[in-house]
């Protein structure tokens, strides 16, 4: 019996394990789409969502971060890094810083306030953004988006990235409270970073007072801070803020300007000269940070200034 004679095949077969590429390393974090720009990826995770992933994902990186980040000096730095816009700023508080010191110790000035931000950080706040998109996509209101969602509100307030924390505080109390209710101490705590979001980013102390209304709310240090804003007392301010957490510092940081300005105003009508230490105690910031961020023209003389001279008569 004769048999036909096939030539082989042309084609390529897949080598499969006996590739000698070694495979890409993919991030878990980067592997999920964003819903806000069409792409589903995240729909395979949905069933996998509990609160082990999240620590695995987020919780774990965000410690590792932390903890190899070294001191929190340089913790400081990298979370300034990540505020939108404030890049400008914190390079100018590198040349004051690294001007104002002695030789020896500049070059750990400037190393410390460089503004190169992390990209591990970037990794994570990028990730939580798509989680968020992801649970909002699907209507998530049950435990784990609310445990979820205090994490981001707290990590991104420590950034101060409003673009996610203040979507994400309005989500918790107006949609996620009313399905799984945070308990009594959990709503005194967002509560009170929504209604500091109002008052010294947004400026609306009409809406701090309603919402403080609607949800009863009383904190004798948020109480302070408010009354502060409303009646300009950067004494106030000043002390309240070296007595608070991490968290609320960092929301009151979008007044410091504002309260360090009006400081600025009520030295040059009340006095002719001062202390240096005066003011910077009254400011809250060091002389050479006031010359180039806040333009003080005034003159400096050892240890004391000369706010203005009398007029000649």
């Amino acid at each position: 019996m004769s048999t036909s004679y096939r030539p082989p095949s042309s084609r390529r077969l897949n080598s499969g394990a006996w590739s000698r590429l070694k495979p890409s390393a993919i991030d878990s974090l980067e592997n999920v789409g964003l819903p806000s720009k069409g792409e589903t990826k995240y729909v395979l995770l949905l069933p996998l969502l509990d609160l082990t992933v999240v620590t695995d994902c987020f919780v774990d990186r965000w410690l590792k971060f932390c903890a190899e980040t070294g001191n929190s000096a340089e913790l400081d730095r990298q979370f300034a890094a990540m505020s939108i816009g404030n890049n400008e700023t914190q390079q100018a508080k590198t040349d004051i810083q690294t001007t104002s010191k002695s030789p020896e110790q500049k070059t750990s000035a400037s190393t410390l306030l460089s503004t190169t931000p992390s990209p591990e950080l970037a990794v994570v706040l990028m990730a939580m953004r798509k989680l968020r998109e992801a649970m909002v996509a699907t209507a998530r209101v049950d435990e784990f988006a609310q445990r979820a969602y205090m994490f981001i509100i707290r990590t991104t307030i420590l950034l101060k990235h409003w673009e996610s924390y203040h979507a994400a505080l309005l989500y918790l109390l107006r949609r996620i409270h009313i399905i799984t209710p945070l308990s009594a101490t959990e709503v005194q705590e967002f509560v009170g970073y929504y209604i500091l979001d109002l008052a010294c980013r947004q400026g609306d102390l009409q809406t701090v007072y309603k919402v403080k209304s609607d949800y009863k709310y009383s904190d004798r240090k948020i109480d302070r801070v408010i009354h502060a804003l409303v009646h300009d007392d950067w004494v106030v301010f000043w002390m309240v803020k070296g007595k608070v957490d991490g968290h609320v510092r960092a929301l009151m940081s979008w007044s410091e300007k504002r309260m360090r300005m009006h400081a600025l105003k009520c030295l040059a009508r009340s006095y002719f000269t001062a202390e240096r230490g005066f003011v910077e105690r009254s400011t809250d910031s060091v002389w050479a940070a006031l010359v180039k961020d806040m333009e003080v023209g005034w003159e400096l003389d050892g240890d004391r200034v000369t706010i203005r001279r009398p007029k000649a008569r």
